[in-house]
């Protein structure tokens, strides 16, 4: 494996790829890496001649009373996992090579970063759009993979490809989850034991929310009600929101008759947990 501190570096082994011929497939990542993210290295594996995956902690997306400084990093332990797992070049820059000065040049998804994790976290999707629109344009990947438990960021990259004509698939593979059902997350490792014991309560409300409407159920209000009244079972757990919203807009729908995403954001202490879950009502009749 090939490691690349630089963007020049990371276009020069970009030209080697492709003078080669080969289909780059890119996992990005901010590091303290876990199953979840190995399971999206597997999958650029199938897509791709050559994996990269870059690790990179993006200060634009962190609000200043987020966890930045904290947030758990440990390079060498990440790149022997990925080693190990045959990736091809990983890409590390530090935060002076991605923002030599303040950018001026802000991504908006008007109408889709205000809602859900959005409306707590301003300016954070602008900053993933930006940090996403320069790694495209860094690798060049054909093909792009990211994970369902981020399902409002999925929505928004795919928009950013869409919308400036960038030449790459989007790939969204399925959450990866603990046996217990706890999405895996690296923000998980902020859990105490006993706050990691009760948060499972977010995977056994969105089955119960999607069970609901499997059984009929198509008003969106009374699947949020159930998600609260689950969450809410739960002493230690502190429900940021719950909500039931159309897969594609991420507008709440009159009816429950098309795709819908119930969507999740639970503080445990000072820790924020999110999931998700798509569900597709069966057709009535």
């Amino acid at each position: 494996m090939e490691t690349v501190e630089t963007i020049a570096g990371a276009r020069a082994r970009r030209c080697t790829d492709r003078a080669a011929g080969r289909r780059v497939a890119l996992v990005p990542t901010m590091g303290y890496l876990h199953e979840g993210h190995l399971a999206l290295v597997r999958r650029a594996r199938e897509l791709g001649d050559a994996v990269w995956v870059s690790i990179f902690v993006n200060p634009t997306q962190f609000g200043p009373n987020e966890d930045f400084e904290r947030y758990p990093r440990d390079l060498k332990r990440d790149a022997a996992l990925l080693e190990a797992e045959g990736v091809d070049v990983l890409f590390a820059p530090t935060v002076e090579e991605m923002y030599p000065r303040e950018p001026v040049v802000k991504v908006s998804f008007p109408g889709l970063d205000n809602v859900l994790c959005g409306a707590s976290r301003p300016g954070h999707f602008a900053g993933v759009g930006l940090v996403v629109a320069k790694l495209f344009n860094i690798v060049e990947p054909h093909v792009a993979v990211f994970g369902q438990k981020d399902a409002q960021q999925a929505l928004l990259i795919r928009r950013l490809a869409a919308d400036l004509s960038f030449p790459v698939e989007i790939e969204v593979t399925p959450t990866v989850r603990e046996p217990d059902g706890l999405a895996m997350s690296s923000r998980n490792t902020y859990l105490s034991p006993t706050e990691r014991a009760a948060a499972p309560v977010l995977y056994r409300a969105l089955l119960a929310a999607a069970g609901a409407i499997a059984a009929g159920e198509r008003d969106p209000a009374a699947v949020e009600a159930l998600l609260r009244a689950t969450v809410g079972a739960e002493p230690l757990a502190g429900l940021e929101y719950a909500v039931c919203v159309d897969a594609e807009t991420l507008g709440r729908p009159e009816r429950i008759g098309r795709p819908v995403l119930l969507a999740l954001a639970v503080r445990f202490g000072a820790t924020r947990l999110i999931d998700n879950l798509p569900v597709t009502p069966p057709e009535e009749g």
